[in-house]
């Protein structure tokens, strides 16, 4: 039988076996409930990658995966084959044990910009390769990019580079790290397709392989504001995501938490900088805090620092009062180029022209805050993306003056926004006040940190 061949010469179409096999058979195929084979995967990622095949097919066959789902054997060569379709780091001669964070994305999430320094102070070495915002959540890189000069596009060699000598690194996928997810990240934003359990696996677990760790901790979000609304597909991504990291043979924890409201008090990119240096100051918002505390110590239990949980705790919060992690954060940004001051100096972030409260309407306790509504909300200010190609303002956003739990009388603030636009700012407002329910006693909110999945230690 003839062998498999590569590299035809046909735009759109792949070669297996003794046929050619175009790549609206696959998508069809795919369409109709049809296994696909580890060669055909491969091959229509690696073209597609090399643009091959267009945007509009790979969107087709995303949309048949988002219906008919991947078997175990298509996840793993679908994730082989992400992984594949570049370089793959190879850290190992960096002392330590490099373990990285990911989060599924939720609004008001910005975790990464003080676990990072936190964990890194504590001895942990953290090569992060960050994502951008992905419909109404933020991105990591976006909320960097709001400070001044700091460069999330670093080549492969200052990235090893700063891995070993400032224990941290925070970038954009380089153009060889895991070249198909980048591609297909941006273009799932925008076709309908980022809620898709094989597709959020593949991506995540592709792009962190290719960082060269050894271990991961996962944040899968759930609730209103993430991709993830119920408890059970949210269970069942975190296993997926274990699962593929079994099968590559990295450690795997993954922490299933609350985002049925913002986490925080800030939605906006230059905003949640200014919050995340406030964690690192000691005086950050409670739930930002623990669900940072958490993470980072499931950090320190995977780099074998410790597997004490308060021992883990005392250590991150040593890491606070000392000045350890802030001084971290300020190294970080000096060496990615940003300007390290704004650590001591949050004016030196963008600021929004223009400032307004959406008040309450009755008296009462807030009952429920429908996120992911004040995460599109932060979106139409310029927050951000409705398309690939939409421009982030990295000033606007929003700053929770009430959440689940607390009073609040007519006329009182619920939110302040931070407008650019005038003209956004009525949509933003309604967005507002139909995410918020005033009930008429307190709520007891529902724990922050639901379940730990993975590696026992």
């Amino acid at each position: 039988m003839e062998a498999l061949r590569f590299g035809c010469p046909h735009v759109g179409t792949c070669c297996y076996g003794l046929r050619r096999v175009r790549a609206y058979e696959l998508i069809k195929a795919k369409r109709d409930g049809q296994p696909l084979s580890a060669e055909q995967i491969d091959q229509f990622i690696r073209r597609y990658t090399q643009e091959l095949i267009p945007d509009y097919q790979m969107a087709a066959l995303c949309m048949a995966v988002y219906f008919r789902g991947l078997s175990g054997p298509e996840l793993a060569a679908w994730t082989r084959a992400m992984l594949h379709s570049g370089e793959v780091l190879d850290l190992s001669d960096i002392p330590g044990v490099k373990v990285d964070k990911h989060s599924t994305g939720g609004v008001g999430d910005k975790v990464s910009l003080c676990l990072t320094p936190l964990a890194a102070a504590c001895g942990v070495v953290v090569p992060m390769v960050a994502g951008r915002g992905l419909g109404h959540t933020g991105g990591t890189l976006d909320k960097l990019e709001s400070i001044p000069g700091f460069k999330v596009h670093l080549q492969n060699a200052e990235f090893r580079r700063l891995v070993r000598e400032v224990r941290a690194c925070i970038i954009g996928q380089t153009e060889t790290l895991a070249p198909a997810d980048k591609k297909l990240y941006a273009l799932r934003d925008v076709t309908g397709t980022v809620d898709c359990i094989p597709l959020i696996a593949s991506s995540i677990m592709s792009k962190k392989l290719a960082e060269g760790i050894d271990a991961l901790v996962l944040d899968v979000k759930v609730g209103s504001g993430a991709f993830m609304k119920e408890m059970v597909s949210a269970r069942t991504l975190a296993r997926t995501l274990i699962e593929i990291g079994a099968e590559m043979g990295k450690r795997v924890v993954a922490l299933l938490t609350n985002m049925d409201q913002p986490l925080g008090r800030t939605v906006g990119n230059a905003l949640e900088v200014k919050e995340a240096v406030e964690v690192l100051q000691g005086r950050g918002p409670a739930d930002l805090v623990e669900v940072t505390f958490a993470l980072a110590g499931e950090m320190l239990s995977l780099a074998g620092l410790t597997n004490d949980p308060s021992d883990a705790r005392q250590r991150l919060n040593s890491a606070v009062r000392s000045g350890a992690g802030l001084n971290k954060l300020e190294e970080i940004i000096v060496r990615q180029r940003g300007d390290g001051s704004v650590v001591h100096d949050v004016s030196r972030l963008p600021q929004a022209r223009g400032r307004i409260e959406v008040n309450a309407q009755a008296d009462g306790f807030i009952a429920e805050i429908d996120s992911e509504a004040i995460g599109v909300a932060a979106m139409v200010l310029g927050a951000g993306r409705e398309r690939v190609d939409s421009l982030i303002d990295p000033a606007v956003g929003l700053v929770l003056r009430r959440k689940v739990g607390e009073g609040v009388k007519a006329g009182e603030p619920l939110v302040e926004i931070h407008y650019n636009e005038e003209r956004s700012v009525e949509d933003a407002r309604n967005r507002i006040l139909h995410a918020y329910r005033i009930g008429p006693s307190p709520s007891v909110p529902r724990p922050l940190i639901y379940e730990r999945l993975g590696w026992k230690g």
